[in-house]
């Protein structure tokens, strides 16, 4: 093999496997970032370990929202009709979120079991529903009518 092509198949070589080491570094990126959709009987059947980051969604089940007087802290329930669970959320909610209504908490659960919403969503208007939450909704043995 002469001097030219052993320099080369080297250089192809460090490309290729730079190439890869990008690609490895990326997906695991990717894994660590992705938030699987969970309800709350999924919450109930799986055993979540404390401190996963996961969306979950449901319903905001009727009385049972409670403000703090001195604080921006909300605790409310999230249903789907066959389970639920408790959130805690510390911040502004959107406008349209209120009981009965959709929603999806971003957050992780507590040693304890509660759940601790980083961030809250509100469906934007009447006729939308996050997809994930009504097929959940829908698997709990709601109509659509209700939805």
């Amino acid at each position: 093999m002469t001097p030219t092509r052993k320099r080369r198949l080297i250089g192809v070589l460090v490309i290729v496997i730079g190439v890869g080491v990008a690609a490895a570094v990326a997906m695991q990126a990717l894994n660590e970032n992705m938030l699987f959709f969970v309800s709350p009987t999924d919450v109930d059947e799986q055993n979540l370990p404390a401190g996963k980051r996961f969306r979950l969604g449901g319903l905001v089940a009727d009385g049972s929202v409670s403000r703090a007087s001195d604080s921006l802290a909300v605790q409310f329930v999230v249903t789907d009709g066959l389970a639920s669970v408790d959130v805690r959320f510390d911040g502004i909610l959107p406008d349209l979120f209120r009981e009965g209504q959709g929603v999806i908490a971003i957050g992780e659960l507590t040693p304890e079991g509660r759940f601790e919403a980083a961030e809250v969503l509100a469906k934007h208007d009447e006729n939308y529903m996050p997809p994930e939450v009504a097929d959940a909704l829908e698997k709990a043995g709601h109509t659509e009518s209700e939805l």
